[in-house]
């Protein structure tokens, strides 16, 4: 007997030092949604979600709470877990980093580091965020402070988190020793980190530079992992929190090597996608991989970083105000509208902007108009014209063959698709199908093939109808959780098809559809809905005296620009280098409002990393995506909130004062040189 396929996928450990909202619900709906898939594929899977309990902060907001750590961490993981089940996530295990075989191995894993000489002790003196838990150098900071002599006196994170200064004795790992495997197994491993652009990145940011050895514990409070034999000392956020990933499937190193594992590990381990979000993927695929080849241990097939559900106004942020909470909009929508949304509107790779119009309009024109109205048109002419029974397809119409070729294209699409976790585009196969039924009954009239009296040809509109919907509601059962069965109990179908096998003629005939359709997405009405998603995003107190301060800049750029350009020669003008580079992707860095941050193909091996303060014109940097631009490739490099920048996309300004990207013809090639 043939052993069936696994799959074993994981969402990061969440912190929960507050409420989660929209964005952190999106990467566990995205994990879902794979897992589902591949489920209906017949696979052995599993889903690994949990939570991260220990450190600083959770330490201060027990004591804030009056509860102590243990008993505030209890609510928390109820309420999460309550936030799951809402989503219907359909996790096999749910890990705290407080469960005792975690904490026990987590301690096992670090002796074995000790052992092997990976983890040395040393003095740490620098910066250190508490929200972030993590340490910083100083030109690590987005912000520095300085007092009258210009001293550093503190700063901000690249989150815009505050840092403080810390001096304590740690433990220190590493990872030096490990930078150039780490590099070789980039090269040939280009699958590892997705999307691509990602591994330029770590490679430009953190690895090219130097990799520095990491601080790993931590002695200035005590909720953490104590250090065996040294107890003073806890054990730092990231070798307890990214160890989870092996001990929930009962990995110790004191078991000895891979064979001699629990089945369990030996059946999941390695991981085949490992699902974070764009800020952590540092930790996931320079400090995780270096650990597990520390341990002798296979890395994960694959780290998928994804990009951040924004607002208009940046990443959504308790302190800007600006946080929507799903419980809100399932209670109001329904759950397969958020969950629709979430998948659907967020582009691989890169950032996804949540407005309330753009929701509104998901819901009404995909969700309502789409897919609702062909399913109640449908089950309302089989009732109407077939007595609700569900007739055999005969194959008597001229647009059959196209209808046929369309689902069965969706059908491959969808799979191949889901199969990278692109869900946006996978959805995106299933309405092309959607879109073409809609057409379908359009084309054919069937309300004028019933009054040509054209039986033959009217049973075998219906009955593709009918075959057409069964392909789409199982196609849509990874995505939308209820929806699926709605369609097919309202089409008298009895079983929800799989997706392994799926095939547009396999459709049961003699099935009898409900007497009256029910509409599955009710129509908005899209000023007073609008209204109401905007009222949950409060004001920015901030908003002000930022306005005043843009006000200020804008009248100082003027002033520069009244001023006459100095004049250059020659000689001056040839020493820049501008050449073609074409656009991979674009994010939003969550400290700027006004920088994008732009990977580009250069014509080199690893291309760079460019930052440009064009945000306020470009709110979706996707359509820049493919685009040839001139850049200035001999820029020298520089620091800009806490990234780097190498080099200068070119922009003209228009007489509507708008800044628009020069874009070249797409048949000249990337490295090209402008003269």
């Amino acid at each position: 007997m043939t052993e069936k396929k696994k799959f074993y996928i994981t969402t990061p450990i969440y912190y929960p030092s507050g409420k989660l909202q929209l964005g952190n619900t999106y990467t566990t709906v995205l994990a879902d949604s794979a897992a589902r898939f591949h489920r209906a594929l017949g696979e052995d899977v599993f889903l690994l979600t949990g939570t991260d309990e220990h450190g600083q902060k959770i330490q201060q907001k027990a004591q804030e709470s009056g509860k102590s750590e243990i008993d505030y961490l209890d609510e928390m993981a109820v309420s999460i877990k309550k936030l799951w089940k809402l989503m219907d996530i359909s996790y096999d295990k749910f890990i705290r980093t407080t469960d005792d075989y975690h904490e026990r191995v987590v301690q096992h894993i670090f002796k074995k580091f000790m052992d092997e000489g990976d983890i040395y002790k040393g003095e740490y003196v620098g910066w250190y965020s508490v929200s972030d838990e993590e340490y910083f150098t100083e030109s690590q900071l987005a912000e520095v402070y300085r007092d009258d002599k210009g001293k550093v006196v503190g700063g901000k994170a690249p989150s815009g988190h505050e840092v403080q200064l810390v001096k304590e004795a740690t433990y220190f790992f590493k990872m030096s020793k490990y930078a150039g495997w780490l590099l070789d197994y980039y090269k040939k491993h280009p699958e590892f980190l997705q999307p691509s652009s990602r591994m330029n990145e770590m490679i430009t940011n953190f690895i090219q530079p130097g990799l520095e050895d990491l601080a790993v514990t931590r002695t200035s409070f005590n909720w953490g992992v104590p250090v065996p034999g040294d107890e003073k000392h806890v054990i730092y956020v990231w070798i307890d929190a990214l160890s989870n990933y092996i001990t929930a499937l009962g990995y110790d190193p004191d078991l000895g090597d891979f064979d001699q594992q629990p089945e369990l590990f030996k059946k999941f381990w390695p991981a085949d996608v490992q699902l974070v979000g764009k800020e952590i993927v540092r930790f996931h695929t320079i400090y995780w991989p270096i650990m597990l080849h520390a341990l002798g241990l296979p890395l994960p097939k694959e780290v998928l970083g994804h990009g951040w559900l924004v607002m208009k106004n940046g990443k959504m942020s308790k302190s800007k105000g600006n946080v929507i909470y799903p419980e809100t909009l399932e209670s109001r929508y329904g759950l397969d509208a958020v969950r629709y949304y979430l998948l659907r509107s967020m582009p691989f790779g890169n950032d996804g902007v949540f407005s309330p119009e753009d929701f509104v309009n998901r819901v009404n024109f995909d969700l309502a108009n789409d897919l609702g109205n062909l399913l109640n048109r449908t089950v309302s002419m089989i009732n109407r014209y077939e007595t609700g029974l569900i007739p055999p397809i005969n194959h008597s119409i001229e647009q059959d063959a196209d209808l046929e070729a369309t689902a069965e294209q969706a059908i491959d699409d969808f799979k191949s698709e889901m199969a990278e976790v692109h869900t946006a585009d996978a959805l995106e196969a299933v309405w092309t199908l959607i879109r073409r039924t809609n057409k379908y009954i359009d084309e054919t009239q069937p309300w004028s093939l019933d009054k040509q009296g054209k039986k033959a040809e009217l049973d075998d509109a219906m009955a593709h109808l009918a075959a057409s919907l069964r392909v789409i509601a199982a196609l849509l059962q990874p995505a939308l959780t209820q929806s699926p069965n709605k369609i097919c109990q309202q089409l008298g179908l009895a079983v929800l098809p799989a997706i392994a096998g799926l095939k547009f003629a396999d459709l049961l005939t003699g099935g009898k559809v409900v007497e009256r359709p029910t509409p599955l997405f009710p129509r908005l009405d899209v000023e007073a809905e609008v209204a109401f998603i905007s009222g949950l995003v409060k004001k920015d107190t901030k908003g002000k005296g930022r306005a005043h301060m843009e006000v200020a800049k804008e009248k100082a750029r003027q002033a520069d620009s009244e001023q006459k350009a100095e004049e250059i020669n020659y000689d001056d003008f040839a020493k820049l280098q501008l050449i073609a580079g074409k656009i991979k992707s674009g994010d939003f860095l969550a400290n700027s409002k006004k920088l994008i941050k732009w990977q580009i193909d250069d014509g080199s091996d690893h291309g760079r990393q460019i930052l440009s303060g064009i945000r306020e014109w470009y709110p979706d940097p996707s359509v820049l995506v493919g685009k040839t631009v001139v850049i200035v490739a001999n820029l020298q490099a520089k620091k800009m909130a806490g990234e780097i920048s190498q080099g200068m996309i070119l922009c003209a300004e228009n007489a509507d004062g708008n800044v628009i990207v020069t874009e070249l013809p797409d048949n000249i090639e990337a490295g090209a040189v402008i003269n």
